[in-house]
This record gives C-alpha cells, sequence and structure tokens, in this order.
C-alpha cells in the first residue's frame, strides 16, 4: 500500500511479554534504524488493547508525542518539524512540535488506498528481513512472559447480559408517553 521497505522484528524471547517489554523491544528497533524522524502507531492495538506502546516508545526514546492525530498538517524536513491536527473529546486541537516524534493516529487520519494486482503480486515476492532480539540490542531481562511486568490471567467474555423488552401501546402518541412516565415512575427511574 505504498511501503518501501520493511523490516520484522521477531524473536522467540519475545513472547508472553507486556506493553512495558513491547516498548523496550520497538525503541531498541527504532535506535538501530537510526535516522528516524517520525514513528507512526495506531491508537490501541487489539491484543491488550492497553494504548500504553505509543507513549511508552516516546518515553524510552526521550522524544515527544502528538496523540489521537487525525491529520499531519504540516511536516517539514528542513526545520525539523511537524504540525498536526489532534481529535479530541471537545473538539480539535493543532499542535506543532520538533522532530523526532511518536505519533498516535485515530482512523480519521486517511482514506487507505488499495494496493493495485501487480503491487500485490510485487509484495508477496519480497524478502522481508527479520531482526530478533540480539540485533536490536534487547535486553533478555526486559522482554518476555518472565520478566512481564502484568501478566494476562484470564481473558474472558463479560457475561451476557439478559433483558427484557416491554412494547408500550396506545391510542395516541400522548397515550403511550404517559404509560410509559407512569412505567418508569413505578420502576423508580424517574
Amino acid at each position: 500500500m505504498g511501503c518501501d521497505e520493511a523490516q520484522l522484528i521477531s524473536d522467540a524471547a519475545f513472547e508472553g511479554s507486556d506493553a512495558l517489554a513491547t516498548t523496550h523491544i520497538l525503541a531498541q528497533a527504532i535506535k538501530q534504524l537510526g535516522g528516524v524522524d517520525v514513528v507512526i502507531f495506531g491508537k490501541q492495538a487489539i491484543d491488550g488493547d492497553t494504548g500504553l506502546v505509543p507513549a511508552g516508545v516516546a518515553r524510552r526514546l526521550n522524544w515527544p508525542l502528538l496523540s489521537y492525530v487525525a491529520k499531519i498538517d504540516e511536516l517539514n524536513p528542513g526545520s525539523k518539524s511537524i504540525k498536526v491536527t489532534r481529535l479530541l473529546e471537545e473538539g480539535r486541537q493543532s499542535v506543532g512540535s520538533k522532530l523526532p516524534v511518536v505519533l498516535s493516529v485515530v482512523k480519521e487520519i486517511n482514506e487507505p488506498r488499495y494496493p493495485s494486482f501487480m503491487n500485490i503480486r510485487k509484495a508477496s515476492k519480497l524478502q522481508i528481513p527479520t531482526l530478533n532480539a540480539a540485533a536490536i540490542g534487547a535486553e533478555a531481562g526486559k522482554v518476555g512472559a518472565a520478566h512481564a511486568a502484568a501478566q494476562w490471567i484470564k481473558v474472558f467474555p463479560p457475561p451476557a447480559h439478559a433483558g427484557t423488552c416491554d412494547i408500550i401501546a396506545g391510542d395516541s402518541p400522548q397515550a403511550i408517553a404517559v404509560s410509559l412516565a407512569d412505567k418508569l415512575l413505578a420502576e423508580k427511574v424517574i
């Protein structure tokens, strides 16, 4: 979808890593790459769903974090600066920062373009280099399940919520509203 290069960070030693360990792994990989000005994360992952990794990586790199980014307004490599629009509950916020920077983006950041058939074929033939813990300089005492600060004991869905539904009938909307109000008063909802 437009990526020029990729590297896979993978090692059996990483298995069971929590968000804290993941921030160590990714920060080490970014340092190993060198010359990085912007690191872009999604708002949160679907596995741990903590939303902690972008902030943790920014902290480990000692870079600023711009979160909830909905639009990159300006990226100036010459002046090493970036301006973005953040999507907040209260509205939008314009923020600027010096590079390097870590961004966490929201779905409004863009509309993904779909790759052409030829680009899909080219991508399927590419060899993506894999970097292990040693290649990125990850410390063995900071990764993996044995060193995780948080342990996933059990993941389970919440119990199903059973409820009932009453259909209120009446001759007119006013009669239905009166009947609804009476039921809500009886249940001490209002």
